[in-house]
């Protein structure tokens, strides 16, 4: 059955490599990764670990063949609203640190966290995710008080 192990197959994922393949393939061209369907449109929770697999991988998304499989993919593929809210105050705090008001700096530290234009790069992708869902923002970034003039 397309999207389940082969029959047999029990330990690892037998399409590991494939969909390494495609998600490396993808993101190199600047394309997003989606998943091919999975056939069984009755079971959701078939659709929802085959999804959850490519998802934790790094793919934007998955084929969907039935209505009912449109709400596990929203949900497994859409940030979690704290993801997508600490990936916000990464893209304004850094916009502030390299700015001349923030001090021109390359990298900063955000809480415990450091982060640099690559931090940005990743927040950018979970940001662009949360937006395409319609998802708004439960926190602000507030720029430090011991900020440079």
């Amino acid at each position: 059955m397309v999207g389940e192990q082969p029959e047999g197959y029990d330990t690892g994922d037998a399409y590991h490599h494939i969909l390494m393949t495609i998600l490396l393939t993808a993101r190199a061209h600047g394309l997003q990764a989606i998943d091919g369907p999975y056939l069984q449109i009755r079971d959701v929770e078939g659709f929802r670990r085959a999804a959850a697999r490519t998802a934790a991988l790094g793919f934007d998304g998955k084929w969907v063949l039935h209505p009912g499989q449109i709400e596990a993919a929203n949900e497994i593929f859409s940030p979690r609203q704290a993801d997508y809210d600490r990936a916000e105050e990464i893209l304004d705090a850094y916009a502030f640190h390299t700015s001349s008001a923030g001090g021109a700096r390359g990298a900063v530290m955000l809480g415990e966290e450091m982060i640099d234009e690559a931090s940005a790069k990743m927040a950018h992708v979970i940001a662009e995710k949360g937006r395409a869902a319609g998802m708004t923002r439960t926190t602000r970034f507030t720029p430090p008080q011991d900020a440079p003039e």
